[in-house]
């Protein structure tokens, strides 16, 4: 049987909604996964009618009564956005609190295991703000609903996996984060979500800091002082795992096989590798969760939203993902 995947709606002004139902009228995406939305029957209802799709919506309250045939869109609806007030394309509150809990419940299902995975759509962190959210965003609302204290984030690409060491930080805390302690942690704690992914074979890799990894030395010490004595460490414990290996090739080479993931030492520079081999396709996925979450990796671009011309190519892989490691996680589990 196909996996079942959770699709929390997004914030409703923005492009989540149009993207959800372009993707769900793929045959794609039918071929692949079962879909249970969860949001606002009559955004789901304008968003429909906005990307012209010939989809019926199916309001149910459990995933097992869901009707899962090519033409339907199976969803729960929380009945939480007044379609008053609601304007496309702008912040307000109370589609920050509506975004978020259609995040809540989908949580809810997958931690009671009534569906496989969550495949994540856009959300707003000014309209969290507004909304009285006190979170920034997914990884962090995914972590204190989990009971996880420090989720992983990793970005797929055309099969080439980044993991971060560090995210939404200055670049200047970035490289203070960079410590042996830090790197040995996260290494073993990637390593495992590999292995839940299904991916036990392979190297990792980290990338280096400076440029050329520093010339040991001569262009910085974090390599030095951190990157090899950790590596030196992880080796002597077995895993498999090198660096630094300069950050202008070992994209390249983990692009081609040589490496299974790559530990990024800063949000942009796994960001720039990935986005900029396919932007669209670029999918997020939280690890070290008991739980499975993809995601898009882009924002609600509240400029277009309600034109119909968002492009849901990056939501029909973060549900092709889903789909595709909720089998090996659910047996690592």
């Amino acid at each position: 049987m196909k996996p079942l995947v959770a699709i929390p709606l997004g914030d409703p002004a923005g492009i989540g909604p149009e993207i959800v139902a372009k993707s769900l009228a793929r045959k794609e995406t039918f071929d692949v996964a079962r879909c249970v939305v969860v949001g606002d029957k009559n955004v789901m209802e304008q968003a429909v009618e906005i990307v012209k799709v010939p989809m019926k919506i199916h309001v149910i309250e459990e995933p097992e009564q869901g009707i899962y045939e090519e033409d339907i869109i199976n969803l729960i609806d929380m009945k939480n956005v007044d379609m008053k007030e609601l304007k496309l394309g702008e912040v307000s509150g109370m589609c920050g609190k509506a975004a978020y809990e259609f995040i809540e419940k989908s949580i809810e299902l997958a931690n009671a295991r009534k569906v496989d995975a969550v495949a994540t759509t856009p959300i707003n962190k000014e309209a969290l703000r507004a909304g009285g959210i006190n979170f920034i965003g997914h990884t962090e609302i995914f972590g204190a609903l989990t009971n996880t204290e420090d989720p992983l984030t990793m970005f797929e690409v055309r099969g080439m996996r980044v993991f971060f060491l560090t995210r939404h930080v200055s670049l200047r805390k970035a490289c203070d984060m960079v410590t042996e302690e830090r790197i040995i942690d996260y290494v073993k704690r990637c390593t495992e979500a590999l292995k839940r992914l299904g991916v036990h074979e392979g190297t990792m890799a980290i990338a280096g800091l400076n440029p050329h990894s520093g010339e040991h030395g001569l262009f910085g010490d974090e390599e030095m002082k951190a990157v090899y004595p950790a590596v030196e460490k992880l080796q002597a414990e077995g895993y498999n795992v090198v660096g630094p290996i300069g950050a202008d090739s070992v994209f390249h080479l983990a692009l081609q096989g040589k490496f299974n993931s790559v530990l990024s030492l800063y949000h942009d520079q796994g960001h720039i590798a990935t986005k900029t081999l396919d932007f669209e396709r670029t999918i997020a996925i939280t690890g070290g969760m008991p739980i499975l979450r993809t995601s898009v990796d882009h924002g609600t671009a509240m400029d277009i939203a309600g034109t119909g011309i968002a492009s849901d190519v990056s939501m029909v892989e973060a549900i092709r993902l889903a789909a595709k490691y909720s089998p090996s996680f659910k047996q690592e589990i």
